[in-house]
């Protein structure tokens, strides 16, 4: 195994990417990283197989890329349903969502982001919002990125080493990315060596609260005196009384929206033995009572402080807590 194998299948393991052996789909371009990427795998001991997702933004290229693909990897080729005109002007966080609903339900699912990619996307972060915070290796729709510890310049010489040949994405010079890549990188780079290595580290920082959040709650916590709210936005408020702070709010369950005043409420699914706080039956024998389906059961939420249930959404309360507790549910 060659030391770049290596450091891609160490990546695999740490971050459980692909069972060993396991099945993958490559999502191939034709660029040097995907084929870096669809050959490494394979190498690896992977049941690999390709999919190609021709968007048909380039005309004649477009079609050359997918026949390539088609030929070269043994590629399905898809062709989305948006038509070419309409994905014209589309950025590329859109396309890239397209070809990932397009190759859903075919199990784990590979591309070839790498180390240079991740650099671009924290440079791009850092200059729109202003927060670091690269892709992820695995993301939760089975996406996996076995190439992040990867540069660019490596799967280049990957593919020409092994006289893979691959093609050139004439679009990206086009791209915000390309211009990172084309002009903003090689001035960090003159600027200082360690800037593209110092960038990628940025990429595993973890992430904070947005910058407006943030100004709120320094401002509800500037002064101790008294009481004052602050509204946080998605239903949610922040209370301080003189030197303590609580959150207030809706909280979501399914398609339940459960508010309270009240302080120390959890809301959970049900458990083996629970009854309602003062009453004699069970919550199981209430929601057979209430015609809940059993399919439902489960999920149906109830309202506790510590082990007490002291509501049932939609079904009913606990002696005491009448009104304390209000809910609705979308249809």
């Amino acid at each position: 195994m060659t030391p770049m194998l290596g450091r891609i299948e160490a990546s695999i393991r740490q971050h459980d990417l692909i069972p060993p052996g396991g099945e993958v789909a490559c999502l191939v371009s034709g660029g040097a990283d995907s084929t870096c990427l669809w050959h490494a795998l394979g190498a690896l001991g992977y049941r690999v197989s390709a999919v190609h997702v021709n968007h048909g933004l380039r005309g004649a290229d477009s079609e050359e890329d997918a026949r390539f693909c088609r030929e070269t990897f043994d590629a399905d080729v898809l062709e989305p349903e948006q038509s070419s005109s309409l994905l014209l002007g589309a950025s590329e966080a859109a396309l890239r969502a397209i070809r990932y609903s397009a190759t859903e339900g075919r199990g784990l699912r590979a591309t070839g982001h790498t180390a240079s990619d991740q650099v671009e996307t924290v440079l791009y972060r850092l200059v729109s919002s202003g927060r670091a915070g690269g892709v992820k290796s695995r993301r939760e729709d089975g996406v996996v990125r076995p190439l992040l510890g990867v540069w660019r310049e490596e799967t280049e010489a990957y593919c020409r080493e092994r006289e893979l040949p691959f093609r050139l994405d004439s679009s990206n010079a086009d791209t915000k990315r390309g211009l990172i890549r084309a002009e903003l990188l090689p001035l960090l780079d003159r600027l200082d060596t360690r800037a593209r290595s110092n960038l990628l580290a940025l990429a595993d920082e973890e992430p904070r609260l947005p910058r407006t959040l943030e100004r709120t709650l320094v401002e509800l916590l500037a002064n101790r005196d008294g009481t004052k709210t602050a509204d946080l936005g998605g239903g949610v408020r922040a209370v301080r009384e003189y030197d303590t702070i609580r959150l207030e709010g809706a909280i979501r369950w399914g398609p339940w929206t459960i508010e309270s005043a009240a302080e120390g409420l959890e809301v959970r699914g049900r458990r083996p033995g629970d009854r309602l706080a003062g009453r004699r039956k069970k919550v199981q024998d209430l929601l057979v009572d209430a015609k809940v389906p059993k399919a439902e059961r489960d999920g149906w939420p109830l309202v506790v402080r510590g082990e007490e249930v002291i509501a049932m959404p939609g079904i009913a309360e606990a002696p005491g807590w009448e009104g304390a507790v209000t809910w609705r549910r979308r249809a």
